[in-house]
C-alpha cells in the first residue's frame, strides 16, 4: 500500500527528470488525476507517462521490477495501484453512484457537497496557483490551470476537447464572478476597465462552459455566479446567458439563494441548473427546485459559537486601518449613502437572529464588511477558522495550507456549502428518479 502524498511527490518528480517536455506545468494535475482514475484516460497522460509510473510503482525496495512485466503492465488500463489516503480530509468516494466535473472549482465548495451525496470527480480546473495548493491538500488532487487549454476554439476541436474532458453526468461551476459583481463592476469602472462579457480575460469564461455542454452533453449542470449577474449592463449579460443556454436546449431554470438560511451570514447567489432531456427522460422546467431554506433537522450555526474570545492580537486593526474606515463611514453617511465598515458588537452577538455582512475576496485587506467589536480595542477581523465557518466549512477537518492573506481570498471567493448541497441534493434526487434508476435497469434516454 501507498501513501497517497509520498506516491505523487515521487512521481512528479521522476516524471519531470523523464519527460520533460511532456510533463510541462500541469504536471502535478496529471499525477493527481491518474492517481484517482487509473483506469480513466486524463488528460496529458501519455502512454510513455502511464508506463513509466506503473513501472516505478511496480518495483519492491531492492528496485526489481515484480512478476508483471513492463509491457503487460503498460498494456492494461486495469492495473491498479493501491493508495492510502488517510492523510486526505476529502479522500475519493469508493463506490460513486454518480460522476462531476468541477470547473473554476476554488478551494472545493462544491466538491465537498457533492461528494457528500456519493459523486466522484473526474476532472478539476482551477487557475489560481494558491487555490490549487489548497485544493489538492483537502482533496488529494492538483486542478488543472486555465480551462481554455481545453476549450479556445482556434486550437481544440470539438472531437479533442471530447477527448481531453472525461465524461460525466454533471457539471459544477462557479464561474468567475468579478466581472459581474458590484464591487468589480465599479472598480472597473472607476479604472476605466471593461466588465461582464467586454472583459477580454474573464467575462468570457461563460462561453467555456458552454462550449463543454454543447460537446459533452452531461445529464445537469449546476451554476453558481453573484446575484448582480441577473441586472449587470441593464440585463444585457444575463440575456446573453439566457440565449446560450436555451440553444444549448437544456431545460434550465434560476433562482437566487440567500444563504443567510444555513449559515449567520448575508450572501445571495444565483444558481443556475439545467437537465439535457435526451438523456433525463420527461424533464421539466417544474422538476427544478431550489430550495430556499434547510431541511427540517439541520442545525443551525448561531453566530455567537462561531465567534471566540481567546484571539491573537494580529486580528486587531491597526491604528491607520481604523482611522481610514471611520473616516470612510463618516464620508459616505454625510452624503447620505450606508457605505462603511460592519461592526458586530457584543449585544448583536448575542442575539440568535444576528447575520453578517458578505465576506468579499478583499476581506484580507481591512475586513470592514464584518469587523468584530473589542472593548476597550479598536475592533478585530474574523480569523480565518471564524471565516471559513460563515461559508460551511469545517474548521477541525478542512486544511489551508496557504497564508492567511491567501484563505481570506479563498474564502470570499468559495461557496456555501450548506446552501450549494441543499440544491445538490435535488439535482441527485432528479437524476436518481429519471436517469440513474432507469439507466441501471437497461433503459435507454436517447
Amino acid at each position: 500500500m501507498h501513501k497517497y502524498s509520498e506516491v505523487k511527490t515521487f512521481l512528479v518528480a521522476s516524471l519531470l527528470k523523464t519527460f520533460p517536455q511532456a510533463a510541462g506545468d500541469e504536471i502535478e494535475a496529471i499525477v493527481t488525476h491518474w492517481l484517482q482514475s487509473q483506469n480513466e484516460k486524463i488528460p496529458f497522460f501519455t502512454s510513455s507517462m502511464r508506463k513509466h509510473c506503473i513501472a516505478l510503482l511496480q518495483h519492491d525496495r531492492t528496485g526489481t521490477l515484480r512478476s508483471k512485466g513492463l509491457r503487460e503492465l503498460s498494456a492494461s488500463y486495469q492495473v491498479q495501484i493501491p493508495i492510502v489516503w488517510e492523510d486526505i480530509p476529502y479522500p475519493p468516494v469508493k463506490n460513486p453512484k454518480f460522476t462531476f466535473i468541477d470547473l473554476f472549482a476554488g478551494i472545493g465548495g462544491f466538491r465537498i457537497a457533492f461528494q457528500d451525496l456519493g459523486g466522484k470527480c473526474v476532472f478539476s480546473c482551477e487557475w489560481d496557483k494558491y487555490a490549487q495548493k489548497t485544493y489538492e491538500r483537502n482533496f488529494g488532487e492538483y486542478p488543472y490551470g486555465d480551462v481554455r487549454q481545453f476549450t479556445d476554439p482556434l486550437s481544440i476541436s470539438d472531437a479533442k476537447l471530447d477527448r481531453l474532458i472525461p465524461d460525466h453526468n454533471i457539471l459544477a461551476a462557479g464561474f468567475p464572478c468579478q466581472p459581474f459583481s458590484i464591487a468589480g463592476v465599479s472598480k472597473k469602472n472607476s479604472l476605466g476597465r471593461k466588465h461582464g462579457f467586454d472583459d477580454p480575460t474573464q467575462g468570457t469564461l461563460f462561453f467555456d462552459i458552454k462550449r463543454i455542454l454543447d460537446i459533452k452533453r452531461p445529464e445537469v449542470f449546476i451554476l453558481e455566479n453573484v446575484k448582480n449577474l441577473l441586472t449587470h449592463d441593464g440585463r444585457k449579460t444575463f440575456t446573453v446567458i439566457e440565449d446560450a443556454l436555451s440553444k444549448l436546449k437544456y431545460i434550465w431554470d434560476y433562482a437566487v439563494v440567500d444563504a443567510a438560511k444555513w449559515v449567520p451570514q448575508h450572501r445571495e447567489r444565483i444558481f443556475i441548473v439545467g437537465y439535457n432531456p435526451k438523456k433525463v427522460s420527461n424533464i421539466k422546467i417544474e422538476d427544478i427546485f431550489f430550495p430556499k431554506e434547510p431541511d427540517a433537522g439541520y442545525t443551525y450555526p448561531k453566530l455567537r459559537k462561531i465567534i471566540t474570545d481567546d484571539i491573537d492580537e494580529k486580528h486587531t486593526l491597526g491604528p491607520g486601518t481604523w482611522d481610514t474606515l471611520e473616516r470612510h463611514k463618516k464620508h459616505h453617511s454625510n452624503v447620505g449613502n450606508g457605505f462603511g465598515y460592519g461592526l458586530i458588537t457584543k449585544e448583536m452577538l448575542d442575539k440568535p437572529s444576528t447575520v453578517t455582512r458578505t465576506i468579499s475576496a478583499r476581506y484580507h485587506k481591512d475586513g470592514a464588511e464584518i469587523l468584530i467589536e473589542q472593548p476597550g480595542l479598536r475592533p478585530r477581523r474574523l480569523t480565518v477558522k471564524e471565516a471559513m465557518q460563515l461559508m460551511g466549512y469545517n474548521p477541525d477537518k478542512f486544511i489551508f495550507p496557504v497564508s492567511d492573506t491567501q484563505a481570506y481570498r479563498q474564502i470570499g471567493n468559495s461557496v456555501v456549502i450548506p446552501a450549494i448541497k441543499e440544491t445538490a441534493k435535488e439535482i441527485v434526487s432528479v437524476l436518481n428518479r429519471k436517469y440513474l434508476l432507469n439507466k441501471s435497469s437497461g433503459e435507454k434516454n436517447g
